[in-house]
Formats: C-alpha cells, structure tokens, sequence
C-alpha cells in the first residue's frame, strides 16, 4: 500500500512500549486513534498484530499506516481542521522546571500539580509528555516518561533521562520493586481502620464513559491503607500503598468500600464532597522508593498542593501542615 512507513526500533526505544513509540515518534497521533489502528491490523510489529503495551526490541520492525500525522492532528479550537499546537511555551517550561524535585544523570522527579494531564489524548494538547524538551537540559537523550499518574492526581511523576534508566523503572514498577505511598482525604474513616482491599478490577464503558468498575472476571487489584489521623466520624486521613497499578484502583477501592476520595465525584457521586471543602480529588502521590542503575536507589517526597494543604489545616489533621512537611 502506499505511504505505508516500515521503521526498525533503534536502541533507544529498546524495551519500551509500543504506544510509547508512538507517542515519541508521531507525537500528534492520539491514544485512541493508535487504538483502532492497532484493533484493525494496521499497526504491526515484525509482521504480527500487537497491542499497545507490547514491548519492542531493538530491531524490530514497526509498520506504520499511510497519513499518519495527516489523519491524527485533532481540529483546532474554531473547527478550522488545523492541529491544536503542542508547543511548550517558555513559561510552561519554567513552571516544570521550578517543579522538579529530585534530578541526577538518570532520572528527574516531578511534583506534578493536580490537573495537568501526564499525557496527551482527546481534546488534550497541554500534558507533561509534550513539554518534556524543556527537561532536557545537558542529556543526549530527550527525557521520557516512566509511568503515569491521573490528570488529576498530584505528587511525584519520574521522568527517565535515558532510555535504559526508564526501562529499569518501568520494569521495577512492573515487578513490583518500588514502595509507592499516597496520601489521600476520604469520607468517613475506614473500618478497620488499617488492612488491604482485594478486588479485582476491569475496564468498562458507562454512558460513554470508560470507568474501572469492580468485576470477578477483572484483573487482580490491591491496595494497602491505613488512617493516619481522623476527623470524628466526618472524615479520615489515609495513607495508601497500591500493591498493583491498574487504572483508577485506588479511587475504585476507596469507593467500593464506602469511604470515596474527597472531590472524586467519578467514583463517589454525592457522597464524595464535604460542604466547605474543596471539590478537587484529594489524592496525592507523596512518595516513591525506586532502584537506579548501579544498585543505587533513590526516595523522593512531594509537599501537599494547595487545596489539600487547605483540606488538612481545616480538618486538623496530625498537627496542621507541619507533618506533611516532614522530611521534605
């Protein structure tokens, strides 16, 4: 056919994953675009259908459908048919960099403010993964995302300044070798007060909407809590540690067992809102424990965003804002 494109997978996109790929070589080509091409065989990898998490070796051969860019690029904003600019203006830049936690020659953490989406998608053109030239600095490598973190989750988000270090990451977290902690504000306090939530959990679409719903058929779903320090019977604060990463899990586990994230009206409805407080989801990825190369590890924290900064001096909680302070 063509226009068909045939591209080999060089070493610095060894062990990535095949969406990843994509979304670094044909930056305007959506998610959901990627999908269909994928669903209908049009996107192949060494000749064979693959899915969008397939990993890819070095010397693999992609093959790329006809008018990809063409066909990709979202209406701009008047219905005019041009693309929605993905430029990374000189103050975005400077708000990313001015947000950068920790950064050594393999890896960079961000404390991602709640809001900014990580990566792009439909009528998504403002996300971490189109700003990440600005995190270039003196590397030979254009930065890479490591994992992900919701739009509207905030807290530590690692970029890979490598390919291999983003691959040992991405790894790590796929075996489970890294302590992730979030904090997060719910309504009511959990019974018991510390244990783990075990359900399984399973893409579905709700009134054209796709959620994580609980499903025996699902994947297998963990989380770990316990409450931290609670306000009466109103509310609780709970640290989480996820012992899995699907989708939404720790807003799907919190609702699931009657307690919602303060502001997740997706998961909670009504019940997930206290009069006076803020609306915003009150979730927050405070911390990661990660291995580096050469056996090195690292431990990064993120201070509270403003809103659930507010949240804890209202509710009192462990001392007002000192504690969430400690240690950073």
């Amino acid at each position: 056919m063509s226009g068909v494109e045939f591209r080999t997978v060089g070493s610095d996109d060894a062990d990535s994953r095949l969406d990843r790929w994509f979304r670094r070589h044909y930056p305007n080509l959506s998610h959901g675009r990627l999908e269909k091409f994928l669903r209908t065989g049009q996107v192949r990898l060494d000749g064979r259908r693959a899915k969008a998490s397939t990993r890819i070796a070095e010397g693999q051969e992609i093959r790329v459908p006809p008018n990809v860019e063409s066909v990709s690029k979202a209406p701009g904003p008047s219905g005019t048919g041009k693309p929605q600019s993905t430029r990374t203006t000189e103050q975005d830049a400077q708000q990313l960099r001015s947000r950068i936690l920790y950064r050594d020659a393999a890896v960079i953490a961000l404390n991602k403010p709640a809001g900014l989406a990580v990566q792009g998608g439909s009528g998504v053109c403002r996300h971490v993964d189109a700003m990440l030239d600005a995190l270039q600095f003196d590397a030979v490598e254009r930065p890479r995302l490591a994992h992900r973190l919701d739009k509207d989750t905030s807290g530590v988000l690692l970029i890979g300044r490598t390919a291999k270090a983003t691959a040992m990451i991405a790894e790590a977290l796929r075996h489970r070798e890294t302590r992730k902690t979030y904090w997060a504000v719910v309504v009511g306090v959990p019974k018991p007060r510390e244990g783990t939530i075990d359900i399984p959990l399973a893409k579905q679409r709700r009134q054209g909407r796709e959620l994580s719903m609980e499903s025996k058929t699902g994947k297998q779903a963990r989380t770990g809590y316990k409450v931290v320090d609670a306000a009466g019977r109103r509310a609780a604060w709970v640290e989480l540690s996820p012992e899995t990463g699907r989708t939404h899990q720790l807003r799907v586990h919190l609702a699931a067992i009657g307690n919602p994230i303060l502001g997740d009206g997706k998961y909670g409805g009504k019940e997930a809102h206290i009069p006076g407080l803020s609306n915003q989801l009150h979730l927050h990825a405070r911390s990661i424990d990660v291995p580096m190369p050469e056996g090195k590890w690292i431990s990064v924290s993120a201070p509270l965003p403003a809103h659930m900064t507010a949240t804890w001096e209202f509710l009192g909680f462990a001392d007002g804002i000192e504690a969430t302070t400690k240690g950073i």
